[in-house]
């Protein structure tokens, strides 16, 4: 049974799909607005700030990706898309929450959620890219700031916690309506309002994005369609959100009338689209055994260019049950005829990683990085083979060359902390590591490390200034979140 999840958002928001096992009552939660379309009632600062919240608290309910690879391609088509939509100069983030749900989602600050069920479910990268192009089209038009009262009624940790906990209610309904109800302890009330007008909007508007960015436009309806006759198995029992939001005949119409006013044309995938899905496969599927037959069958199906994805599924497969001179195999012949492929060759340097062959991990990462300077999913790795093959000295110099961007993922600060630690610089890996905690939504363990930090040996007067500026505003953040 294919089991679609909604993640709902902010005030006028509602994501394009929706979780199937929601048990909580949405109907009856309010969200104050956040601002009006103008946006005369938020700052851009305050948005961004905001965003930063949501996605530290999002970090504490749910599973989000790691992966370095898988990140840096759902930002690279997300980032695709932006720059051919209606504001291509407004900030994004974009992520991939490791979920079997199918749900994509918009939130403060430019953040874009795809779950990793909604990505399995594509056929082609048009639908994933369809999917993405529609909640950009959300935050453009400003869907999620609506109205006034949230800078008087609501501190942004407190909004950044609702919607947090409107999302687990989608993942876990009991968990889900437990932390609404403490925020309603508050005495606010929460209500989510979403508008026909308001997903009409992101339709037309996402099309245009997709077409301009050289996707099929008519993936848009496509998908749609495949949505619709999945609430098939839901009986009488669709949630009062699917009802109110659905996935309609006159819906997938207007999108398909819209598309078919576009040229036709062939919009083939990108090797990147089905080598990430692939990743993906293996990495959330739950039997490995299945995952197995699904890409044996595969080998001797479809075009070349499928069947070495096969190939590649079952590398990773392999790397995943430690089976190393498999793995090692079937990247050493991926590599050999694909040498410009960096994820065989990446795959390949992993193999040497995890089977605890440092000097044969680190002379290929290095080679790696020089043939492809600037994938930074790759740094990352070489990164973290430095530190398991005690190189803390480079590992520091190699993180100091990370982009602003990259600097800013939680991936850095731990890296960071273990630098730190293996150069014996304990202040500063308990700093790295606060900020680490802090940025996956866990204040008071940052909070911890701070102050273990301030008690650790050669906290010289820099450092002694940072530490206290941070503790000071970890512990009002703390106190916000107690008084809301």
């Amino acid at each position: 049974m294919i089991k679609i999840s909604f993640m709902l958002t902010l005030a006028l928001s509602l994501s394009l799909y929706s979780a199937a096992q929601q048990a909580v009552e949405i109907s009856k939660i309010e969200l104050p607005d956040m601002g009006d379309s103008s946006g005369t009632l938020i700052t851009p600062e305050e948005e961004k700030e905001f965003g930063e919240a949501f996605f530290r608290s999002l970090h504490s309910q749910i599973r989000i990706n790691e992966d370095a690879e898988i990140q840096q391609y759902i930002e690279s088509i997300g980032q695709k898309l932006v720059a051919n939509s209606d504001a291509p100069s407004n900030p994004f983030h974009f992520f991939v929450v490791m979920e079997n749900d199918i749900n994509a989602f918009a939130g403060p600050g430019g953040y874009i959620g795809v779950n990793s069920g909604l990505i399995l479910i594509t056929e082609e990268e048009s639908e994933l890219a369809s999917v993405i192009g529609h909640e950009i089209a959300h935050v453009t038009q400003r869907h999620l700031y609506r109205a006034a009262e949230a800078s008087s009624r609501l501190s942004i940790p407190t909004m950044a916690a609702t919607l947090a906990a409107i999302l687990l209610g989608t993942q876990s309904p009991a968990l889900g309506q437990a932390a609404i109800m403490a925020i309603q302890a508050g005495s606010v009330q929460f209500q989510i309002n979403f508008t026909r007008e308001n997903e009409e909007e992101a339709d037309r508007v996402g099309m245009q994005t997709l077409a301009a960015s050289h996707f099929d436009p008519r993936s848009m309806p496509t998908f749609f369609e495949r949505l619709q006759q999945s609430t098939r198995y839901y009986g009488q029992n669709i949630p009062e959100f699917l009802r109110t939001h659905p996935v309609t005949t006159s819906r997938i119409s207007d999108t398909r009338g819209r598309a078919e006013t576009y040229p036709y044309k062939q919009y083939p995938d990108t090797l990147a689209y089905l080598l990430t899905k692939t990743k993906v496969r293996v990495l959330t599927g739950t039997e490995d055994a299945d995952t197995l037959k699904y890409f044996q069958t595969r080998l001797n199906q479809g075009t070349t260019e499928q069947r070495i994805v096969a190939k590649y599924g079952l590398a990773l497969l392999a790397l995943k049950e430690q089976k190393f001179t498999e793995a090692e195999t079937i990247f050493q012949a991926l590599k050999r005829d694909y040498p410009n492929q960096p994820q065989y060759a990446a795959g390949l340097a992993r193999t040497a990683m995890n089977a605890q062959n440092y000097p044969t991990a680190l002379a290929r990462y290095k080679k790696l990085t020089e043939q492809f300077p600037d994938n930074e999913a790759i740094a990352l790795e070489y990164i973290t083979a430095l530190l398991k093959a005690g190189s803390p000295k480079q590992a520091q110099k190699n993180l100091a060359s990370l982009s602003s961007k990259t600097q800013k993922l939680p991936v850095y600060s731990e890296l960071m902390a273990q630098t730190y630690s293996d150069l014996k610089q304990p202040a500063e890996s308990h700093r790295y590591l606060a900020e680490y905690y802090y940025a996956t939504g866990s204040t008071q363990d940052a909070v911890m490390q701070i102050k273990l930090a301030q008690r650790s040996k050669g906290v010289n007067f820099r450092l002694a200034a940072i530490l206290n500026e941070r503790l000071r505003f970890f512990l009002n953040e703390e106190q916000v979140r107690r008084n809301r």
